[in-house]
């Protein structure tokens, strides 16, 4: 592979894979968007489970430990008892808002096309 190829622009480590492996998970951007839009940022894991139907604790618990390694998302324990744990969007986990918004946008503005696909069988409507 030759730099400034076409090859290159495709590699394995590019930016449009690396963006895609955010997303490898249908839970990460909807975990981004109920942070921002429904809570204000910030939240403990009870009330993100509540605000995503369909998500089980052992998923979003996966999911949320990916997002803190990969920067998009702090853990706060707070020294209660039982320790209360509050998730909160990094900087980063907020430059991620605006394509997810655009994108959630374009999936109720076209609704209709997304029904003349059909249902998957792993999807839930």
């Amino acid at each position: 592979m030759k730099a400034g190829t076409s090859d290159e622009e495709w590699r394995e480590d590019c930016a449009p894979r690396r963006v895609l492996e955010l997303f490898a998970t249908k839970w990460t951007s909807m975990i981004l968007h109920v942070l921002h839009v429904r809570l204000n940022g910030a939240a403990r894991t009870g009330v993100l489970q509540r605000s995503l139907p369909g998500v089980s604790k052992k998923m979003l618990t996966q999911t949320l430990r990916e997002m803190e390694n990969t920067g998009l998302v702090t853990r706060h324990v707070q020294g209660t008892v039982p320790p209360a744990v509050e998730y909160r969007l990094t900087p980063l986990g907020t430059r991620f808002i605006e394509p997810i918004e655009l994108l959630y946008a374009w999936g109720r503005s076209n609704s209709d096309a997304l029904n003349e696909l059909g249902s998957r069988p792993t999807s839930r409507r």
